[in-house]
């Protein structure tokens, strides 16, 4: 009896170790399945990757070329913040040529040339809200540059008691490139060291007798 059980126990141990095979080979096999199946998926996003890159790459140009062509066609665009809503009573050109040339100490002889002036598009504001900035197209960009220089060499400029700020009218990705260069124009100007910003965004420092680009 005892060889008989000792038979038996071994055939049931030979049995549990063909099935616990038979299921090992089943889990290798699925292993190597899903193992292939990550590697193929891997694959596809490496060149989905690259794919998409090549596409920015495409489209990097275009988009450049595009926003290059927007800001030359705002060469000769202001914008101008601070007036209050509705102050130039439905004449922007003959509000604001009466009060830039005051406002920044123009030439008495010199002629603005507007050849358009408007609120920015949006929503009108409510009370309380920050009025929309005016953007005007000068016809003559010297007119214009000398309009900015004077705004920046006033430093702070007021009108009936609101703060007036004058920018280039420039499109929203050049203004962010711009704005890369904030910490190092505050630096620079703590420093009393001149520079300055030229088209499209190139930073100028006067330093020394000499003049860096950046």
């Amino acid at each position: 009896r005892s060889l008989r059980s000792l038979e038996h126990n071994v055939s049931a141990l030979n049995a549990s170790i063909s099935e616990i095979k038979e299921t090992n080979a089943g889990f290798l096999t699925r292993k190597a399945t899903i193992e292939q199946r990550i590697s193929d998926s891997e694959d596809k996003l490496l060149k989905a990757e690259s794919s998409i890159t090549r596409l920015n790459a495409k489209i990097s140009k275009p988009c450049a070329r595009l926003d290059d062509q927007e800001n030359r066609a705002r060469r000769n665009n202001l914008q101008i913040l601070g007036f209050p809503e509705g102050a130039e009573q439905n004449n922007p050109i003959k509000f604001l040529e009466e009060v830039l040339p005051q406002l920044l100490c123009l030439p008495d002889n010199l002629d603005l040339d507007t050849e358009w002036a408007h609120h920015s598009l949006g929503p009108r504001p409510t009370a309380g809200q920050r009025p929309c900035p005016f953007i005007i197209k000068l016809l003559h960009f010297p007119i214009k540059e000398l309009v900015l220089k004077k705004a920046r060499d006033s430093k702070s400029l007021e009108w009936e008691g609101n703060k007036i700020l004058i920018f280039p009218d420039i499109s929203k990705d050049l203004q962010e490139k711009r704005k890369l260069f904030q910490p190092v124009k505050k630096l620079l100007r703590a420093k009393e060291i001149k520079y300055s910003l030229f088209y499209p965004a190139v930073l100028k420092i006067m330093w020394k007798g000499e003049t860096k680009a950046f």
